[in-house]
């Protein structure tokens, strides 16, 4: 998969694993465990990148007696969520065209 396509739709997927409510990194992973796939080292690269680009905050809370980051989606996370959907629709409408060319070519 092209790592550029690749790296935008894992952006748009822990936006979704946070847009309902703030959540932590170990949560995070478990949440989006059972459709991917998906290292901390990843998330903790991904979470920096979209709080650099304003899509989420962090803020720390005691847990247990630890601090623990949580992030929170903001308007430009869940405005990033909605272009996806729409720019899905383009998507799959490339995907109906490559599959049905590459279905009468073999």
């Amino acid at each position: 998969m092209d790592i550029q396509l690749k790296r935008g739709l894992l952006d748009v997927c822990v936006l979704a694993a946070i847009k309902d409510e703030d959540s932590y990194g170990y949560k995070i992973i478990k949440d989006m465990k059972p459709y991917m796939e998906l290292s901390e080292s990843t998330l903790y690269t991904i979470l920096k990148r979209l709080e650099t680009g304003g899509m989420l905050t962090v803020h720390t809370a005691e847990h247990g007696g630890r601090l623990r980051k949580y992030y929170h989606i903001t308007d430009a996370g869940l405005g990033r969520i909605r272009d996806f959907q729409e720019e899905w629709k383009e998507i799959l409408s490339i995907y109906r065209f490559v599959t049905k060319e590459g279905a009468e070519n073999a």
